[in-house]
């Protein structure tokens, strides 16, 4: 196992998005698999680079504004795929900021914009793959946003105790996973995989995966039939993107390597990750007090350095700590990765 620490300091992210990157005609092609706002992350930075980028996005999600717009009006949920589609666009600020409105007041409160276009879209289209596309064209988009699947499922958490958590929601919310343990993770009724999602797998040359929510927005990708095993067989270069924090009541006590064991069994491959990049800049201890429900920051133990990939530590942590509108209806991490400090460090694994 090759271990690398990247000690350089980061450059002015507005110095790397006017560099000139020199790639083969035909871009490399880059999917980054996940949901939430690590997803969101890895696509800010890497849409400023000469890349093919697709998001393959987890259609596991039933909280929030997604949730009320799943249950009233039948439609899969836009949250996820309503951020990446951001993360991706070149359009104006205005209509970014559009997509990513929240209701504070009336029947719409906690609603997003974005949410209820892309549901409306499907309806009117049939289709939500017609409809991210005219989004897409709509936001100027550098890439495609794809959904793991076309299947309305939920999923489903059997824990040791003979507990059933039965939606994302749920799960993400309830603070006892840790003491009891999952027995089984899976998706109600069984999903089929989105044949653009499978594709995108096989032809891409580097895939990532991460950082997100272990339960919520990366393992329910594996959970839909055939994704694990495309994965596993795809030929390109396999990255896992650790978390900046432990979740608590999920991951406590979690070091970079339970992260890379547990994807590996819902991928249904051990070793099956050829580089993990991982964060090695602590946040300062008045912010993890103040924000203790995030859980403690994610260390990399000696156990990980004896696994079969690459590993690249650097710090990763973005200068400002996030917002979270008080109008959202469902909690948000605030200390996030740098997405032009993680890009960077992509960039360079997708060169070698």
């Amino acid at each position: 196992m090759r271990i690398i620490m990247d000690t350089k300091k980061q450059k002015n992210s507005q110095k790397t998005k006017k560099e000139v990157r020199h790639f083969p005609k035909s871009k490399p092609k880059v999917v980054v698999m996940g949901g939430g706002t690590g997803t969101f992350t890895v696509l800010s930075g890497l849409k400023h680079f000469p890349v093919d980028l697709t998001a393959i996005v987890t259609m596991a999600d039933d909280g929030g504004s997604t949730g009320v717009l799943r249950d009233e009006f039948g439609v899969l949920p836009p949250g996820d795929l309503r951020q990446c589609l951001v993360a991706l666009s070149d359009a104006d600020l205005v209509i970014r900021k559009l997509f990513n409105h929240r209701y504070d007041r009336g029947g719409l409160k906690g609603h997003n914009f974005g949410n209820i276009f892309i549901s409306t879209l499907e309806q009117v289209t049939g289709s939500l793959d017609k409809a991210l596309d005219l989004a897409g064209e709509i936001l100027h988009i550098r890439g495609r946003v794809v959904p793991v699947t076309l299947t309305k499922v939920e999923l489903i958490a059997e824990l040791n105790n003979g507990k059933i958590i039965h939606g994302e929601s749920a799960l993400s919310d309830y603070q006892l996973v840790s003491r009891f343990g999952i027995q089984k993770i899976y998706l109600k009724p069984k999903a089929t995989a989105n044949p653009k999602a499978l594709l995108a797998i096989k032809e891409a040359d580097l895939i990532i995966v991460g950082p997100g929510n272990l339960y919520a927005s990366l393992i329910p990708n594996f959970l839909v039939s055939g994704v694990g095993a495309a994965f596993a067989q795809s030929k390109a270069k396999k990255v896992y993107v650790a978390n900046l924090m432990n979740k608590n009541g999920h991951t406590d006590d979690f070091f970079v390597s339970d992260y890379v064991r547990a994807l590996g069994g819902a991928i249904g491959k051990k070793n099956v990750f050829d580089a993990v990049i991982y964060n090695t800049k602590k946040p300062a201890s008045a912010l993890l007090r103040k924000y203790a429900d995030e859980g403690e920051s994610v260390s990399c133990g000696d156990e990980c350095k004896k696994g079969e990939f690459e590993l690249i530590g650097a710090n990763l942590l973005a200068d400002t700590l996030a917002k979270t509108a008080k109008k959202d209806l469902i909690y948000r991490t605030l200390i996030r990765h740098d997405p032009d400090k993680l890009a960077n460090i992509i960039m360079k694994l997708l060169r070698k």
